[in-house]
């Protein structure tokens, strides 16, 4: 049996009281149980026993909550998604790998390298980090281009993006390190770009 969620506190919260704490706590569990398709801003206030408007204060979209329960503050996936597809299909690729990139080059890869390691010693947070790639960010690039077999492409997606993050942010291999977001996405834009909306090698699928 479920327990149902405690009524919302509306108005000015008891001094000491950490709103945004409590919501954060309250998105993570949502999120682990729900995914981020099924969690609402909503659903996390009724969790946290808040105003929606008081998660909306702290969290403006779904994307940046997410985000914020990996502990990464001030990055905005949804503003990266929208520029993505936005432009012209057949450039798609390199313009997802110059907005990943812009994305971690705005503190100097600090985010990444920090983020990650925490990320891969918790399991909770590599379930998050899951979510945040490929629901927050692949997931609406790969409805926007109606591929098929969209978990496959997006897991080669990710795949390549994870090495790139890995080599420029992490291990700083020179030249990649110092290449410029532009540049990164001319080099590697067109193997996603194949990924994204070519044809793929006939694959053998589980149980074949």
């Amino acid at each position: 049996m479920v327990d149902a969620a405690p009524a919302p506190r509306r108005g000015r919260r008891p001094a000491g009281q950490d709103a945004r704490g409590e919501i954060l706590t309250a998105a993570r569990a949502e999120f682990l149980e729900r995914g981020y398709e099924a969690t609402s801003l909503r659903s996390v206030a009724r969790r946290a026993g808040v105003d929606p408007g008081t998660v909306r204060h702290w969290f403006p979209g779904k994307a940046r909550l997410l985000t914020a329960t990996l502990g990464v503050t001030g990055i905005e996936p949804d503003a990266v998604v929208e520029r993505v597809v936005a432009g012209p299909r057949e450039t798609l690729g390199e313009r997802l790998v110059e907005g990943v990139i812009g994305l971690w080059d705005a503190d100097d890869g600090d985010t990444v390298r920090l983020v990650v390691p925490a990320v891969l010693a918790d399991a909770e947070l590599r379930g998050l980090l899951l979510q945040f790639i490929g629901s927050a960010v692949l997931g609406p690039v790969m409805r926007a281009v109606e591929a098929s077999d969209a978990p496959l492409r997006a897991a080669l997606v990710a795949s390549q993006m994870s090495g790139v993050l890995l080599t420029r942010y992490l291990l700083r291999v020179d030249p990649l390190a110092g290449l410029a977001p532009r540049e990164v996405g001319r080099l590697v834009g067109p193997t996603l770009q194949r990924y994204l909306t070519e044809p793929l090698a006939e694959t053998a699928r589980p149980g074949e």
